[in-house]
């Protein structure tokens, strides 16, 4: 795609958007513009000497790619498993996307837990990738599970689990309708037929694998990676510790075949200096995730079960869990880098989450704290804090 795709000066005489007197996010770095963009894509500096130009002033403020959420199981009380017809999950959906704009956040992928197949079936379809006019975009779905280790089960139901020796694709998620919407799907490599799953996902349906759920050693997850996965679930959490001579899944962050690997920042699941260290391993490949569950955006309360959980759940601030139980369910340019440019190098997107010419203008307007002060997607702004 070149400039003249963006503006032709005989048929074209809407003026270009230009970014200026803000910091611009770029690859863990604040750099200054101007940054253009034009029929909601960003283009080159002065991409045509005869382009009219309408200049935005961001009054010094931070500009950020919208950021990309990985994994989240849902929020504003849907759960992603919690499905009674087509109509109206399409509609929490809808609900979701316009929430999360409001948190800065551009796309999303829709985490399925380990549920029934048929759960599985009934929902996958539903998750095709799609844009929502003013709203976060649906980039598919991520399932967790349902080949994951009983012994690492976190929040799963351990009952639903399955081998891959056992068990195809098609058998759990169904036909290619509902496979066409999986972009990930974690699973624990120790499991019998793991490696040759890996094959099978990466090199006949352009997933990606993810390693977690997981009691395997160093060892049998760098074998995974040559086997073709690429990336690790929320690690340190439901995967056996890092240990100065069994250092297990954790010890692949710091490995020169390190792939991508994500973590949740909630103060909760990760001491801060645990989040350090794996971060400053590999700045390039760490992830940021919230793995957010329906409660995210509710008030404190206890509320009730799902498909995946049948227990009733107790939410105290950012803080969920099982009730009765302590099981937990759910620099500034760098920290942007991990919610946006290193999941786009992930998962293969090239028109998103980085600002550079051709991609989407879908950005955010930050504070010096990191607060989201307006979300622009497609070149349009959807959301300015009150």
């Amino acid at each position: 795609m070149d400039d003249s795709d963006f503006w032709n000066p005989d048929v074209d005489r809407r003026p270009l958007k230009a970014i200026t007197n803000a910091r611009i996010c770029h690859n863990g770095s604040l750099t200054t513009g101007p940054m253009f963009f034009h029929k909601g894509r960003f283009t080159s500096p002065i991409p045509h000497p005869d382009a009219p130009t309408e200049k935005i002033d961001f009054k010094d403020r931070i500009i950020a790619p919208a950021f990309l959420e990985l994994q989240t199981n849902g929020c504003l009380g849907m759960h992603f498993t919690n499905f009674e017809d087509e109509r109206s999950y399409g509609k929490n959906l809808e609900k979701v996307s316009m929430y999360l704009v409001e948190k800065g956040v551009g796309g999303f992928y829709v985490t399925l837990p380990t549920v029934e197949p048929n759960v599985f079936q009934m929902i996958l379809p539903q998750l095709r990738p799609r844009e929502y006019d003013d709203g976060a975009a649906l980039l598919g779905a991520h399932c967790e599970g349902p080949w994951l280790n009983p012994l690492k089960k976190g929040a799963h139901d351990a009952t639903l689990m399955q081998l891959p020796s056992q068990t195809s694709i098609e058998q759990l998620y169904g036909n290619s309708d509902s496979i066409s919407a999986i972009k990930m799907i974690t699973l624990a490599p120790e499991l019998d037929g793991s490696t040759e799953l890996i094959k099978v996902l990466t090199q006949e349906y352009n997933i990606r694998a993810s390693l977690g759920h997981s009691a395997a050693d160093f060892e049998t997850g760098l074998a995974a990676l040559r086997a073709g996965a690429t990336t690790m679930t929320h690690v340190f959490n439901a995967m056996n510790p890092l240990h100065h001579r069994s250092p297990g899944l954790a010890g692949l962050v710091t490995s020169a075949e390190s792939p991508y690997f994500s973590l949740i920042a909630d103060g909760i699941h990760l001491h801060p200096a645990t989040l350090t260290m794996a971060f400053r391993a590999n700045p390039q490949k760490c992830i940021l995730i919230t793995d957010s569950v329906e409660m995210a955006g509710l008030p404190d309360g206890l509320y009730p079960g799902h498909a995946q959980i049948r227990h009733q759940q107790r939410k105290r601030g950012n803080k969920v869990t099982i009730e009765g139980t302590e099981t937990l369910i759910g620099s500034l340019a760098q920290a942007v880098q991990c919610a946006t440019e290193n999941i786009a190098n992930l998962m293969g997107l090239k028109d998103r989450g980085i600002i550079g010419a051709g991609r989407r203008a879908d950005f955010v307007v930050l504070d010096d704290t990191g607060r989201v002060l307006e979300t622009w997607i497609g070149g349009k702004p959807v959301y300015q804090k009150a």
